[in-house]
This record gives C-alpha cells, structure tokens and sequence, in this order.
C-alpha cells in the first residue's frame, strides 16, 4: 500500500460481471481486493486480473456477516481503507413455481439481499468516520418487475434495490454515497453457472439464447463501464441497458397491468413435467439437451462464458 492509493472491493469477482467489474476499477488505478467462495474461481481471476494492477483475492461467503467482517478487516490490513465496494455476488435459479422451494430462495436471498446487507454495514463504519465512500449494489432489472421463472432470484433483488435506495437516502449529506445498479441480461456466459428446476433441458433452451443474443442481451464490458462510472459518480440509481428502463417506467404508469403481461409471458415458457426440484447446473443442462440450434443461438454467450471464468 502507497499513501496515494485508492483501495477498493469487489464481492462475488472470481467470474462473470463482477470480474470485469474488478478490471475496471484496476484500469483506473486502484488496488482491487475480490472475493468470492469458490478459492479455485479466484486464483484463476487474480491471475487475469494481476496483469492490470494490484489485486488481492480472498475467500468468503458474502451471506455469513462474521465472514464479511473479517473480510473487511483483512483487505483494510493488507491494502488500505476501503473507498469503494461494489456487491456483485449472486445466484441464477430458473424454472417455473412448481420447481421452486424454500431453500432455493433463502439461499437466494442469503446471498443477493443479505450480502450486499453484510458488505455495506461492514465498511460503512470506516466510511463515515473518513466522510468519504462509494458503495455499490447490483441488483437487476428482477429487482424492478418480478422475471417469470426467476422468482427466487427477483425476491432477493427487490430485497437489494430496497436496502440500497433506503442506504442511499439515510447516507445523503454525510459523503458516503449508495448506488442501486440495475442492469438486464449482459452477455457474462452466467447461463453456464444458472441452475434450473423441473424441465432442465427446455429452461436452459430459452434462458441461455436470451442471455447470449444482441438487443437481448448487452456487451458486458461496457456493462461494468457503465456500473463504475455510476457508482463512483454517486448516482443512487443506475440503469443498464434498455429493458431495465423500459421496465421501471412501464411497470410506475401500470403496475397490475405489467403484472398481467409478466404472467402471459409465464405462460408462453416451459411447464413443468413434475414437480422437480432439483438444481441442475447450466453446462449440464447444455450436455443433456445437446442441441445445436441452441448453442448456435448462445454462441457470444458461451464464448463469453470461456473469457471471464464462467467455464
């Protein structure tokens, strides 16, 4: 650590977006600490992301707060005090209701609503005593409308974006800013570490082609260009990309009506064969379907999904 260094952290940064989050913040001169559960993922990461700048991994569980607090304590220790924390981590599970079950949406939850919960009041402390500090929330345009078949997923967003507009007004005057990042699908090749319930197969078929096309989906490194210009801007609220935008504004001029179309487009995705509840993970949803069409539909997804660790 230098006296001018600038120190940041980026929860959930061993893959996908909040790796490139992690990039970002190292080409603007920051020491960078990440963290994530998975101690392979990070490796991998940090080897990637070394090449940038200082960087720093750290494995941790963002739902359990006695691990986010000595998180802190340590990244505070090796690098400096924190300026900037953005929340990235988070799970995908996709399928109908009757795939859903209780312990796929507290584990939901724990994760995308507790997480950014931990991390924020962890370096809170620390920010307002210095009266400076940025922290980032990414929730996602299912935090705005509830997405059929991401029910666990939209609860623990709308969780996130509640928590963090509510931080975001409580901190106004003191310095400390709060960002609620809501962007829509970004090609990060996520459908690889997505889980799907009841008819695996037929979930991935439409879920991995929408996070993978363009218009659909958004080029993922301007997405984290985007997040880190909001945050470190002070904006409370940042949308991503068109779908979210046309979300918040559709869903303030007719709430039941946007209700009703969401449960028509329900209607239009796979129903379950059975009531299964058990996660299958996208690459092996991907073998078993084993469909050409498919992969050629999801190819910029899974190419993706091989640059930023996903795979």
């Amino acid at each position: 650590m230098t006296a001018s260094s600038r120190v940041a952290l980026v929860a959930g940064a061993s893959r996908g977006l909040g790796m490139l989050v992690a990039e970002e913040l190292l080409l603007r001169g920051y020491e960078v600490a990440i963290c994530a559960r998975d101690a392979a993922e990070l490796t991998r990461a940090r080897a990637r992301l070394a090449r940038r700048g200082t960087v720093r991994d750290y494995v941790c569980d963002v739902g359990d707060a006695e691990q986010v607090s000595g998180l802190v304590e340590s990244v505070e220790r090796d690098l400096g005090p924190v300026e900037v924390l953005i929340t990235v981590a988070g799970i995908i599970q996709v399928g109908p209701v009757e795939g859903v079950t209780v312990e796929h949406v507290r584990d939901a939850v724990n994760t995308m609503t507790m997480g950014p919960v931990h991390t924020a009041l962890a370096v809170l402390p620390g920010m307002r005593e210095r009266g400076r500090g940025r922290i980032g929330t990414v929730a996602s345009v299912g935090g705005l409308v509830s997405v059929p078949h991401l029910l666990p997923y939209s609860t623990a967003k709308f969780g996130a974006v509640g928590f963090t507009e509510g931080l975001a007004a409580s901190l106004s005057g003191t310095g400390v800013t709060a960002t609620s990042i809501d962007p829509g699908l970004m090609r990060t090749g996520s459908h690889e570490h997505a889980f799907f319930t009841g008819s695996s197969e037929k979930e991935y078929a439409w879920f991995a082609p929408s996070a993978s096309l363009p218009v659909l989906s958004m080029n993922a490194d301007r997405a984290a260009r985007l997040i880190v210009d909001g945050v470190l801007a002070g904006r409370p609220v940042v949308l991503v990309g068109w779908l979210p935008k046309i979300a918040q504004r559709v869903r303030g001029v007719a709430p039941g009506l946007t209700v009703r179309a969401l449960g028509v487009a329900n209607r239009l995705l796979p129903s379950a064969a059975s009531h299964q509840t058990h996660l299958v993970a996208g690459a092996a949803a991907r073998r078993r379907l084993a469909s050409t069409v498919v992969d050629a539909l999801s190819f910029l997804g899974n190419r993706a999904a091989r640059r930023n660790n996903e795979r």
